[in-house]
């Protein structure tokens, strides 16, 4: 990992595989891949095999301590419930103060049901993960097999998963099993 991120601070670009095997002492370049794809798994760098040199650094576990890397599984409805599926695509380190400990997840929104509690579509939310709620807080919701992303209250004989979009109707539901509630929206500008 120094090498890696020495190479990228001095030169502002990545190391080759060559490189990489030569300052470690590796003549092989498929243990240097191997490597690699140990270092990616631990989610300390994200790389492109059909690229050369397509390396994202993102640090060594000392330098990132007060980092908690969590798994992207997907998109989560912000309109109409959608398919949800536990893929794990990446996983993206975030700052600790974010999560409580690595029981958690992130999705992208894909909808506009939020966007009156700040939550667009293409946003990224980070789930804590938990089977319960409180009336008011955000959750990510199975209804059936599909997963959406609303405000929950616990109503007399129901659960009202309430869009933030006044041109929405809410959802009214016996039994939803709560995945988790939104400690943080991340956006890209």
């Amino acid at each position: 990992m120094d090498f890696l991120q020495d190479h990228q601070n001095k030169k502002g670009y990545p190391p080759s595989v060559r490189e990489i095997g030569k300052a470690v002492g590796l003549s092989s370049s498929s243990t240097v891949h191997s490597h690699l794809t140990a270092l990616s798994k631990k989610g300390l760098i994200k790389r492109d095999s059909a690229k050369p040199r397509a390396l994202e650094i993102y640090g060594t576990d000392s330098q990132q301590t007060n980092a908690t890397k969590l798994p992207l599984l997907g998109e989560v409805a912000a309109g109409a419930p959608i398919i949800a599926e536990e893929n794990i695509e990446s996983y993206m380190p975030l700052p600790s103060e974010l999560v409580r400990g690595d029981e958690g997840f992130i999705l992208k929104v894909k909808g506009d049901s939020m966007i009156d509690a700040g939550i667009f579509n293409g946003d990224y939310i980070v789930v804590r993960q938990q089977q319960t709620a409180d009336n008011g807080q955000t959750v990510v919701a199975m209804i059936e097999d599909e997963a959406t992303v609303k405000t929950y209250y616990k109503e007399k004989d129901h659960i009202r998963l309430q869009p933030e979009n006044s041109s929405m109707e809410p959802i009214r539901v016996k039994n939803p099993a709560i995945l988790g509630t939104v400690s943080a929206v991340l956006r890209k500008l």
